[in-house]
C-alpha cells in the first residue's frame, strides 16, 4: 500500500474536485482543455483534445438543429447525443487527472505520476508522463494521449453502443465524412480530416495523429490558436460561420439550451494496456494524404445534406 503525504493527499482532493466541476458538459470540458494549453502550451495534446471537443459539440448540437431534427427520429437522436457525451465525458474523466498531475509536478518542482493509480491511469501513459518529463519531447507525449484516449473509449463505446455505430446512418456519416473533424479560423477558411471507418481503432488514431501534425504546423498554428481564444465555444456551429464569407443563420443550437447535464455513472476505468498491447504502427508518423483546407469541401457537403433531408421528406409524401 503506498504511503500518501499530507501534500499528496491534499492534491488527490483537488484533482478529484476540479476534474468533477469541468467535467460537467461538453462546453466546460473544452474550456477546461483549452485553458489548461495557455498555461502549459508544452502540452500539445491539450489544445487538440479542446478543438476536437468543439467538434464534438458543435456534432451533439447537429441532432437539434434544422436539418438533422428533420432526418432523424428523436429517439435515435437522443440515443447518438448520450453516445458523443459519453465519450467526450470518458476521456476527459481519464486525461484531465493526468494533466492536473503534470501541472502541480510543475509547482513541487517533482514528477507525480505515480499518483496516477489513484485515478486509474494506465501504466502506459505513467510511462509516457515520466519519459516526457525527462525528455520534454512533446510529440511522443502527444501520440501517447492520442494512443490512450481511443482505447479508453473502445469497449465502453465504440464495441458497446453497437446501435449507433452499427446503423444504417451511421455508415452513411462514414461514407459521406460527415464525421470530419474542423479546425476553423477567424478568417472563414476551414481546415481538417476525417476518418472513413471510424470503428477502426487504427484509423482513429491516425487521424489523431493527422490533426496533431495540422494543429501545430508552423504555417497554421497560430490561425487555429486566435480562433480558440477569440470564440467562446457554445456547441452551435455559428462559433465559427460567423467567421465566413456568407455566414449561415443559426442553422443549430447552443449546447446548453437544449442539453441538460448528464450523470455519468463513476466506475472503475478498465485498463486498456492490461489486455491490449500497444501496436507498432500506432507511434509511427502518418503522412497526409490529403488537402486539409476543407472550405469548399464544407460547403459541399452542407448541402448534401440538405438535399438528402428533402429528399427523405419528399420521399415521405409520395
Amino acid at each position: 500500500m503506498m504511503h500518501l503525504s499530507g501534500t499528496e493527499k491534499r492534491l488527490l482532493h483537488s484533482i478529484k474536485v476540479r476534474t468533477a466541476k469541468a467535467n460537467r458538459d461538453n462546453i466546460s470540458r473544452t474550456k477546461a482543455y483549452e485553458q489548461f494549453f495557455r498555461e502549459h502550451p508544452e502540452i500539445q495534446w491539450s489544445f487538440l483534445a479542446g478543438m476536437v471537443s468543439r467538434n464534438a459539440g458543435w456534432n451533439m448540437c447537429d441532432l437539434e438543429g434544422v436539418w438533422f431534427s428533420r432526418m432523424l427520429g428523436r429517439k435515435y437522436r437522443r440515443h447518438l447525443f448520450l453516445t458523443y457525451e459519453e465519450a467526450n465525458w470518458r476521456i476527459f474523466q481519464d486525461a484531465y487527472p493526468q494533466l492536473l498531475l503534470y501541472h502541480y509536478s510543475t509547482r513541487y518542482r517533482r514528477p507525480l505520476f505515480h499518483l496516477g493509480r489513484f485515478f486509474f491511469i494506465t501504466q502506459f501513459m505513467t510511462n509516457a508522463w515520466n519519459a516526457f518529463w525527462i525528455s520534454g519531447n512533446r510529440e511522443n507525449l502527444v501520440t501517447a494521449l492520442i494512443i490512450n484516449e481511443q482505447n479508453i473509449i473502445e469497449k465502453p463505446v465504440i464495441k458497446k453502443q453497437s446501435f449507433v455505430f452499427h446503423s444504417l446512418l451511421f455508415f452513411l456519416q462514414d461514407w459521406m465524412h460527415f464525421s470530419t473533424v474542423l479546425f476553423p479560423t477567424c478568417t472563414g477558411k476551414l481546415y481538417g480530416s476525417s476518418v472513413s471507418h471510424f470503428r477502426n481503432i487504427d484509423e482513429r488514431i491516425k487521424l489523431g495523429k493527422r490533426l496533431a501534425g495540422l494543429l501545430f504546423s508552423k504555417e497554421l498554428f497560430s490561425q487555429f490558436h486566435e480562433f480558440s481564444c477569440r470564440t467562446e465555444p457554445t456547441g452551435a456551429r455559428y462559433d465559427y460561420e460567423r467567421y465566413r464569407k456568407k455566414p449561415r443563420r443559426h442553422e443549430t443550437p447552443m449546447l446548453r439550451k437544449v442539453y441538460p447535464v448528464i450523470s455519468h455513472q463513476i466506475e472503475k476505468t478498465e485498463q486498456w494496456d492490461m489486455y491490449r498491447r500497444v501496436k507498432k504502427d500506432w507511434l509511427i508518423e502518418p503522412e497526409w494524404e490529403e488537402n486539409p483546407q476543407l472550405s469548399e469541401w464544407y460547403d459541399h457537403k452542407q448541402k448534401q445534406l440538405h438535399t438528402a433531408v428533402m429528399v427523405k421528406e419528399w420521399l415521405g409524401f409520395h
